[in-house]
Protein backbone atom coordinates (compact mmCIF):
# COMPACT_ATOMS: atom_id res chain seq x y z
CA UNK A 1 0.00 0.00 0.00
CA UNK A 2 2.96 2.14 1.01
CA UNK A 3 4.81 1.72 -2.25
CA UNK A 4 1.32 2.36 -4.40
CA UNK A 5 0.50 5.60 -2.69
CA UNK A 6 4.43 6.83 -3.38
CA UNK A 7 4.08 6.78 -7.06
CA UNK A 8 1.97 10.02 -6.10
CA UNK A 9 3.65 11.21 -3.16
CA UNK A 10 7.32 11.02 -3.53
CA UNK A 11 10.09 11.07 -0.93
CA UNK A 12 7.25 10.86 1.61
CA UNK A 13 7.71 7.70 3.11
CA UNK A 14 7.37 8.64 6.90
CA UNK A 15 4.48 10.63 6.41
CA UNK A 16 2.86 8.27 4.01
CA UNK A 17 3.28 5.45 6.99
CA UNK A 18 1.31 7.63 9.49
CA UNK A 19 -1.27 7.86 6.82
CA UNK A 20 -1.44 3.90 6.69
CA UNK A 21 -1.55 3.63 10.07
CA UNK A 22 -4.10 6.02 11.02
CA UNK A 23 -6.60 4.34 8.50
CA UNK A 24 -5.48 0.62 10.00
CA UNK A 25 -6.35 2.42 13.41
CA UNK A 26 -9.77 3.17 12.53
CA UNK A 27 -9.12 6.96 13.05
CA UNK A 28 -8.68 10.59 11.10
CA UNK A 29 -5.98 12.67 10.07
CA UNK A 30 -4.94 16.60 10.40
CA UNK A 31 -2.67 17.58 7.51
CA UNK A 32 -1.66 20.82 8.79
CA UNK A 33 1.11 22.52 5.79
CA UNK A 34 2.01 25.22 3.28
CA UNK A 35 0.19 25.34 0.24
CA UNK A 36 1.46 23.37 -2.57
CA UNK A 37 3.20 20.61 -0.76
CA UNK A 38 1.07 17.65 -1.73
CA UNK A 39 -1.50 17.33 1.12
CA UNK A 40 -4.61 16.67 -1.13
CA UNK A 41 -2.15 14.50 -3.63
CA UNK A 42 -1.54 12.48 -0.25
CA UNK A 43 -5.20 11.95 0.52
CA UNK A 44 -6.52 11.43 -2.58
CA UNK A 45 -3.49 8.77 -3.09
CA UNK A 46 -5.00 6.87 -0.15
CA UNK A 47 -8.20 6.95 -1.23
CA UNK A 48 -7.57 5.53 -4.67
CA UNK A 49 -5.29 2.89 -3.31
CA UNK A 50 -8.76 1.26 -1.25
CA UNK A 51 -11.00 -0.31 -3.26
CA UNK A 52 -14.16 1.91 -1.90
CA UNK A 53 -16.12 5.15 -2.44
CA UNK A 54 -14.09 8.45 -1.50
CA UNK A 55 -15.19 11.90 -1.91
CA UNK A 56 -13.83 15.49 -1.62
CA UNK A 57 -15.94 18.19 0.14
CA UNK A 58 -14.21 21.78 0.15
CA UNK A 59 -14.81 23.30 3.04
CA UNK A 60 -16.19 27.17 2.74
CA UNK A 61 -17.37 29.92 5.00
CA UNK A 62 -20.97 29.47 3.81
CA UNK A 63 -21.18 25.23 3.55
CA UNK A 64 -24.20 24.37 5.46
CA UNK A 65 -23.62 21.44 7.64
CA UNK A 66 -26.46 19.03 5.27
CA UNK A 67 -24.01 19.87 2.52
CA UNK A 68 -22.17 17.30 4.16
CA UNK A 69 -24.30 15.25 5.91
CA UNK A 70 -27.17 14.93 3.59
CA UNK A 71 -30.82 16.22 3.45
CA UNK A 72 -34.18 14.90 3.41
CA UNK A 73 -36.40 15.59 0.49
CA UNK A 74 -40.04 14.63 0.16
CA UNK A 75 -40.30 13.09 -2.70
CA UNK A 76 -43.94 14.10 -3.81
CA UNK A 77 -44.74 10.90 -6.33
CA UNK A 78 -43.85 8.53 -3.74
CA UNK A 79 -45.44 11.04 -1.24
CA UNK A 80 -42.75 10.16 1.40
CA UNK A 81 -39.48 12.06 3.31
CA UNK A 82 -36.21 9.89 1.10
CA UNK A 83 -32.83 10.98 3.01
CA UNK A 84 -30.01 11.84 0.35
CA UNK A 85 -26.88 11.11 1.07
CA UNK A 86 -23.90 13.61 1.61
CA UNK A 87 -20.59 13.11 0.81
CA UNK A 88 -19.64 12.17 4.22
CA UNK A 89 -20.90 8.77 2.98
CA UNK A 90 -17.42 7.81 1.25
CA UNK A 91 -14.70 4.94 2.57
CA UNK A 92 -12.23 8.20 2.52
CA UNK A 93 -13.23 11.36 3.04
CA UNK A 94 -11.13 14.57 1.91
CA UNK A 95 -11.96 17.53 3.83
CA UNK A 96 -10.01 20.49 2.29
CA UNK A 97 -9.24 23.43 4.27
CA UNK A 98 -11.88 22.38 7.38
CA UNK A 99 -10.78 26.06 8.84
CA UNK A 100 -12.79 27.80 6.01
CA UNK A 101 -15.90 26.61 6.92
CA UNK A 102 -18.49 27.62 10.18
CA UNK A 103 -18.03 26.16 13.63
CA UNK A 104 -21.28 24.37 12.87
CA UNK A 105 -20.31 23.00 9.57
CA UNK A 106 -17.13 21.35 11.43
CA UNK A 107 -19.19 20.43 14.56
CA UNK A 108 -21.30 18.14 12.03
CA UNK A 109 -18.84 16.74 10.34
CA UNK A 110 -16.48 15.79 13.53
CA UNK A 111 -19.84 14.69 14.84
CA UNK A 112 -19.42 11.97 12.30
CA UNK A 113 -16.16 11.06 13.33
CA UNK A 114 -16.54 10.60 16.14
CA UNK A 115 -19.75 8.83 16.26
CA UNK A 116 -19.53 7.29 12.48
CA UNK A 117 -23.41 7.56 12.03
CA UNK A 118 -25.52 10.36 10.51
CA UNK A 119 -28.37 11.43 12.56
CA UNK A 120 -31.07 13.40 10.47
CA UNK A 121 -35.11 14.00 11.14
CA UNK A 122 -34.59 12.11 14.15
CA UNK A 123 -33.36 8.75 12.15
CA UNK A 124 -29.59 7.33 11.82
CA UNK A 125 -27.65 6.52 9.14
CA UNK A 126 -24.39 4.33 9.68
CA UNK A 127 -21.27 5.63 7.18
CA UNK A 128 -19.92 2.17 7.17
CA UNK A 129 -16.62 0.73 7.91
CA UNK A 130 -13.52 1.61 7.15
CA UNK A 131 -14.35 5.22 7.53
CA UNK A 132 -11.45 7.45 7.38
CA UNK A 133 -11.57 11.60 7.41
CA UNK A 134 -8.20 13.16 5.90
CA UNK A 135 -8.91 17.33 7.06
CA UNK A 136 -6.52 19.51 5.35
CA UNK A 137 -5.47 23.46 6.77
CA UNK A 138 -2.96 25.60 5.98
CA UNK A 139 -1.38 27.31 8.52
CA UNK A 140 -1.25 31.14 7.20
CA UNK A 141 -3.68 33.20 5.43
CA UNK A 142 -5.55 33.05 9.13
CA UNK A 143 -8.10 35.60 7.45
CA UNK A 144 -11.68 34.81 7.60
CA UNK A 145 -11.15 31.20 8.94
CA UNK A 146 -12.30 29.46 11.95
CA UNK A 147 -9.51 27.72 14.14
CA UNK A 148 -10.78 24.23 15.32
CA UNK A 149 -11.21 24.15 19.39
CA UNK A 150 -8.24 22.16 21.09
CA UNK A 151 -11.40 19.56 22.44
CA UNK A 152 -12.24 19.40 18.47
CA UNK A 153 -8.62 18.66 17.23
CA UNK A 154 -8.64 15.54 19.86
CA UNK A 155 -11.07 14.01 17.69
CA UNK A 156 -8.19 13.42 15.12
CA UNK A 157 -6.00 10.52 15.68
CA UNK A 158 -2.92 11.81 14.22
CA UNK A 159 -2.04 15.43 13.27
CA UNK A 160 1.29 15.34 10.78
CA UNK A 161 2.78 18.17 7.52
CA UNK A 162 4.36 16.66 4.77
CA UNK A 163 6.96 19.89 4.56
CA UNK A 164 9.21 20.20 1.10
CA UNK A 165 10.62 18.13 -0.87
CA UNK A 166 14.74 17.25 -0.94
CA UNK A 167 15.97 18.61 -4.15
CA UNK A 168 16.76 15.15 -6.08
CA UNK A 169 12.98 14.95 -5.32
CA UNK A 170 12.32 18.05 -6.22
CA UNK A 171 14.25 18.09 -10.00
CA UNK A 172 12.10 14.55 -10.59
CA UNK A 173 8.43 16.14 -10.18
CA UNK A 174 9.52 18.90 -11.66
CA UNK A 175 10.43 16.70 -14.62
CA UNK A 176 6.92 15.09 -14.37
CA UNK A 177 5.07 18.99 -14.76
CA UNK A 178 2.70 17.61 -17.56
CA UNK A 179 1.41 15.12 -15.23
CA UNK A 180 -1.55 17.81 -12.99
CA UNK A 181 -2.88 15.60 -11.10
CA UNK A 182 -0.28 11.84 -10.09
CA UNK A 183 -2.79 10.80 -7.39
CA UNK A 184 -5.05 10.40 -10.52
CA UNK A 185 -3.13 7.43 -12.14
CA UNK A 186 -3.00 5.21 -8.74
CA UNK A 187 -5.21 1.94 -8.91
CA UNK A 188 -6.75 0.27 -5.71
CA UNK A 189 -4.50 -2.68 -4.88
CA UNK A 190 -6.65 -3.47 -1.26
CA UNK A 191 -10.38 -3.88 -0.56
CA UNK A 192 -12.28 -1.93 1.97
CA UNK A 193 -13.16 -5.18 3.54
CA UNK A 194 -9.14 -5.91 3.90
CA UNK A 195 -8.75 -2.97 5.33
CA UNK A 196 -11.32 -3.45 8.10
CA UNK A 197 -9.72 -7.42 8.61
CA UNK A 198 -5.94 -5.64 8.87
CA UNK A 199 -7.45 -3.39 11.60
CA UNK A 200 -8.81 -6.56 13.47
CA UNK A 201 -5.61 -8.50 13.18
CA UNK A 202 -3.26 -5.29 14.22
CA UNK A 203 -5.65 -4.93 17.61
CA UNK A 204 -4.33 -8.46 18.45
CA UNK A 205 -0.73 -7.33 19.06
CA UNK A 206 0.92 -7.70 22.16
CA UNK A 207 1.50 -4.34 24.67
CA UNK A 208 3.24 -5.29 27.38
CA UNK A 209 2.24 -3.80 30.88
CA UNK A 210 5.51 -1.89 31.09
CA UNK A 211 4.66 0.09 27.52
CA UNK A 212 1.36 0.86 29.55
CA UNK A 213 2.97 2.56 32.35
CA UNK A 214 5.10 4.21 30.15
CA UNK A 215 2.42 5.95 28.32
CA UNK A 216 0.96 6.79 31.17
CA UNK A 217 3.99 8.36 32.68
CA UNK A 218 3.88 10.30 29.75
CA UNK A 219 0.45 11.40 29.82
CA UNK A 220 0.53 12.07 33.63
CA UNK A 221 3.65 14.23 33.11
CA UNK A 222 2.18 16.19 29.69
CA UNK A 223 -0.44 17.61 32.28
CA UNK A 224 2.25 18.42 34.91
CA UNK A 225 4.71 20.05 32.82
CA UNK A 226 5.03 23.64 33.39
CA UNK A 227 4.52 25.21 30.09
CA UNK A 228 1.49 22.90 29.39
CA UNK A 229 -2.10 24.21 30.21
CA UNK A 230 -3.45 21.01 28.90
CA UNK A 231 -2.16 17.73 28.71
CA UNK A 232 -2.58 14.62 27.17
CA UNK A 233 -6.13 13.41 28.12
CA UNK A 234 -7.27 9.47 28.29
CA UNK A 235 -8.69 9.12 24.85
CA UNK A 236 -5.21 10.51 23.44
CA UNK A 237 -3.22 7.57 25.66
CA UNK A 238 -5.82 5.07 24.53
CA UNK A 239 -5.50 6.47 20.80
CA UNK A 240 -1.61 6.86 21.81
CA UNK A 241 -1.82 2.80 22.70
CA UNK A 242 -4.02 1.86 19.32
CA UNK A 243 -1.58 3.56 17.12
CA UNK A 244 1.21 1.60 18.28
CA UNK A 245 -0.13 -1.82 17.81
CA UNK A 246 -0.74 -0.53 13.87
CA UNK A 247 2.62 0.40 13.83
CA UNK A 248 4.37 -2.83 15.08
CA UNK A 249 2.09 -4.89 13.14
CA UNK A 250 3.55 -3.09 10.08
CA UNK A 251 7.19 -3.66 10.77
CA UNK A 252 6.25 -7.19 11.18
CA UNK A 253 6.07 -7.70 14.76
CA UNK A 254 3.43 -9.12 17.19
CA UNK A 255 4.44 -6.77 20.11
CA UNK A 256 4.63 -3.01 20.98
CA UNK A 257 8.64 -1.72 21.45
CA UNK A 258 9.42 1.86 23.31
CA UNK A 259 10.93 3.10 20.01
CA UNK A 260 7.33 2.55 18.88
CA UNK A 261 6.04 4.92 21.55
CA UNK A 262 9.08 7.45 20.43
CA UNK A 263 8.09 7.27 16.74
CA UNK A 264 4.40 7.91 17.20
CA UNK A 265 4.99 10.83 19.92
CA UNK A 266 5.16 13.89 17.48
CA UNK A 267 2.23 12.84 15.38
CA UNK A 268 -0.20 11.64 18.26
CA UNK A 269 0.43 14.80 20.52
CA UNK A 270 1.37 17.92 19.21
CA UNK A 271 -2.30 18.99 18.88
CA UNK A 272 -3.18 17.32 21.72
CA UNK A 273 -1.15 19.47 24.57
CA UNK A 274 -2.14 23.29 24.57
CA UNK A 275 0.79 25.60 25.71
CA UNK A 276 0.28 28.23 28.23
CA UNK A 277 0.76 32.07 28.01
CA UNK A 278 3.74 32.42 29.18
CA UNK A 279 5.46 29.88 26.55
CA UNK A 280 3.97 31.07 23.59
CA UNK A 281 5.33 34.63 24.62
CA UNK A 282 8.56 33.01 24.60
CA UNK A 283 8.50 30.74 21.55
CA UNK A 284 8.04 27.37 23.40
CA UNK A 285 7.05 25.00 20.68
CA UNK A 286 4.62 21.88 20.95
CA UNK A 287 7.37 19.63 19.33
CA UNK A 288 10.18 20.87 21.87
CA UNK A 289 7.98 20.14 25.08
CA UNK A 290 7.55 16.86 23.28
CA UNK A 291 11.05 16.12 23.21
CA UNK A 292 11.36 17.14 26.64
CA UNK A 293 9.07 14.67 27.87
CA UNK A 294 10.48 11.69 26.18
CA UNK A 295 14.02 13.14 27.84
CA UNK A 296 12.39 13.02 31.30
CA UNK A 297 10.65 9.87 31.18
CA UNK A 298 12.75 6.87 31.11
CA UNK A 299 11.47 4.32 28.71
CA UNK A 300 10.67 0.61 30.06
CA UNK A 301 14.19 -1.44 29.69
CA UNK A 302 12.65 -4.93 29.57
CA UNK A 303 9.73 -6.70 29.32
CA UNK A 304 7.73 -7.49 32.51
CA UNK A 305 5.64 -10.28 30.79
Amino acid sequence: MANNIELAVRGKDRVVRLALTCLLSEGHLLLEDNPGTGKTQLAKALANTVKGSHSRIQFTPDLLPSDVTGVTIYDQRTQQFTFHQGPIFATIVLADEINRASPKTQSALLEVMEEGKVTVDGTSHSVGTPFMVIATQNPIEQAGTYRLPEAQLDRFLMKTSLGYPDHETAVELFSQAVTRDRSATISPVISAQAVAQMSALAGQIHVDPAILAYVSRLSEESRRHPHVSLGLSIRGGLAFIRCAKVWAASQGRDHVIPDDIKDLAHPVLSHRLLLDDEAQFTGISVERVIDELLTDVAAPAHRLS
